[in-house]
């Protein structure tokens, strides 16, 4: 559990977007509320006055490496990992806990063992990248044992921040998918983690189900020679992430149920399952660690029906971090969402922009991964359709690295109208890029 001084926590603010008429008999409240936290993140900047120069928030890294046989194949991979890992160990900030993992059928720490963490200087760099030139290619794959280790060894320091980066290049063919399940429930809300699959060997639910769970990022490097960037770029964003363990907690009122809470901004995340009960008609949605940076999410709400001219609060939304001592730390930022019934047709009936282009968002992202299922499945007038919907959808939010994706599955007759024909033959790393990629949103055109 987090647990720091007043002075530094970030500021956190919040804007929320939503029509707040509804027709007469209407009970469907939909909002975008736009959390935002500065002041924090820019660790060693003349923004970031919290931390003397170059140091940050306690924090502790694993680092788990896939050693299983299939990294020799080709040789350059397990050499790209190792190079990848040592550019992560570099990008440390002096004090930061960390160890590194190799992961095969079983968990083996290779750095600094002994079931502790190192904490970070020039000589600990140096120590982990020689263990690391021990490295070789040789077992199985069973993930859950890498989570696990990597949640023991984490858990062992007394930090604000604890994150995880995991590698792999195979399917987790050594365990049930339900021991990797198991293993995902004991680590989720411990620590974050940030998946990768490396070449087109994984399984892409795999890795994003990890991520998901872990509330990090997933993604795919097709090419093991871009694993270093991937590496750096990944441990500069862990190293900048100020305040863990944020929720989003959600008051109701009396006869008010929430139907979803989603992450919309930067990817879409469905984090309705996830509540956990806060007191009366309140509940905490995860939301893991944050830096300097903005996410939006959407809140749809079902409140009574009520006659014309009457206003309710919806709902209010907050931020609070837990502590130690079961209490909790409110942010300070909080939204509120309204409701107002009026006959005036117009009011009632115009959607908010901030909602209507995350519907959008939301649907790409779905229409993406069942066409995407449908091709596989052999559907290809479904696949069709889907992935058509899919370039339309696109096209009219101006996702471009989305649409780019897509150009390389499917022949683009009329993005406007979505008409698409499935491209004969597709590399399988665009399908996966694609797959992979596909929840990743962009912001509304201011």
């Amino acid at each position: 559990m987090a647990n720091f001084a007043k002075s530094h926590v970030p500021q956190f603010s919040m804007d929320v977007y939503q029509n707040e008429y509804l027709p007469e008999g209407g009970r469907e409240v939909n909002a975008i509320v736009t959390v935002t936290s500065t002041g924090g993140g820019t660790v060693g900047s003349a923004a970031a006055p919290l931390y003397p120069r170059g140091q940050g928030p306690s924090a502790a890294v694993a680092l788990m490496v896939d050693c299983s046989g299939s990294m020799d194949y080709p040789p350059t991979k397990m050499r790209n990992a190792r190079d990848a890992t040592a550019a992560a160990i570099d990008t440390l900030r002096d004090g930061t806990h960390f160890a590194v993992i190799g992961g095969t059928h079983v968990a083996k720490e290779v750095y600094p063992g002994g079931g502790r963490l190192a904490v970070a200087d020039a000589a600990t760099r140096e120590q982990a990248k020689q263990a690391l030139r021990r490295l070789s290619a040789g077992g199985g794959t069973a993930i859950g044992t890498w989570l696990r280790l990597a949640d023991r060894l984490l858990n062992s320091a007394d930090v604000t921040i604890r994150h995880g980066i995991l590698l792999t290049d195979g399917r987790n063919e050594h365990e049930s998918p339900e021991e990797l399940r198991a293993a995902l429930d004991a680590c989720a809300g411990r620590f974050t983690c940030d998946a990768r699959g490396v070449g087109t060997d994984w399984e892409v639910k795999e890795v994003t189900g990890i991520a998901s769970a872990l509330l990090g990022t997933a993604d795919i490097v097709a090419d093991p020679a871009g694993l270093a960037a991937d590496f750096t770029q990944m441990m500069e964003t862990a190293m900048g992430k100020e305040v863990a363990d944020v929720s989003l907690r959600v008051w109701t009122p009396v006869g008010t149920t929430i139907r979803f809470v989603k992450q919309v901004a930067p990817t879409v995340e469905d984090l309705t399952a996830r509540r956990t009960e806060a007191g009366p008609r309140a509940g905490d949605y995860p939301t893991g660690s944050w830096g300097d940076e903005s996410r939006d999410y959407h809140l749809c709400v079902e409140v009574p029906a009520a006659g014309l001219g009457q206003e309710m609060l919806a709902a209010r939304v907050s931020l609070v971090v837990p502590q130690a001592d079961g209490s909790v730390q409110n942010l300070g930022a909080q939204g509120l969402v309204r409701a107002v019934w009026t006959d005036d047709m117009v009011a009632s009936t115009s959607i908010n922009p901030q909602v209507a282009h995350y519907t959008g968002q939301a649907e790409l992202a779905q229409a993406i991964k069942q066409g995407l299922d449908l091709r596989k499945a052999g559907d290809f007038d479904g696949a069709t359709a889907k992935l058509g919907r899919a370039v339309q959808l696109a096209n009219a939010s101006g996702n471009a690295d989305t649409a780019k994706l897509l150009a390389k599955v499917v022949d683009v007759v009329d993005a406007a109208t979505g008409t698409v024909r499935l491209k004969t033959k597709v590399a399988e790393a665009d399908e996966m890029t694609l797959e992979t990629r596909s929840t990743k949103t962009v912001r509304v055109k201011k």
